[in-house]
């Protein structure tokens, strides 16, 4: 019997570029630092607006930089792309077992974007855009 430790070798930092499938993994996982960003970007918004009108206003105006609009583009990019991912695995990640019969993965994910449709709706509504 050998009394040598056992020794892995360590992956390189690059292996989700071996498969596709590994790069998708990979772009909704970075799609996550965006939403946390943007989230922090929010909570700062209610924190000048906490601070008064001159704070809530400056805030404003820093929203309107070309720097920012880039962000919240970039922003709602990932958003998007983060849900849609997440929609469409949800059929996987959560099978509905009805009796013998499972739902359609169709119909799972389809709900969800009908959700996300009606809500999105609602906040526009609520925003005074419709």
């Amino acid at each position: 019997m050998s009394r040598k430790p056992l020794v892995r070798e360590v992956p390189p930092t690059s292996w989700y570029f071996r498969q596709p499938r590994y790069m998708r993994y990979m772009s909704r996982e970075i799609t996550s630092i965006f939403v946390g960003a943007y989230c922090v970007l929010l909570v700062v918004g209610l924190q000048r607006l906490a601070d008064g009108p001159t704070a809530w206003e400056g805030f404003l105006l820093a929203l309107q930089s070309p720097a920012s609009i880039v962000f919240q583009i970039l922003a709602l990019v990932a958003a998007v792309y983060h849900a849609a991912t997440w929609f469409n695995a949800t059929q996987k990640a959560m099978p509905l077992q009805i009796g013998e019969d499972f739902v359609p993965g169709n119909l799972i994910s389809g709900a969800h974007y009908a959700a996300w449709a009606v809500l999105s709706f609602v906040v526009l509504y609520l925003a005074g855009v419709f």
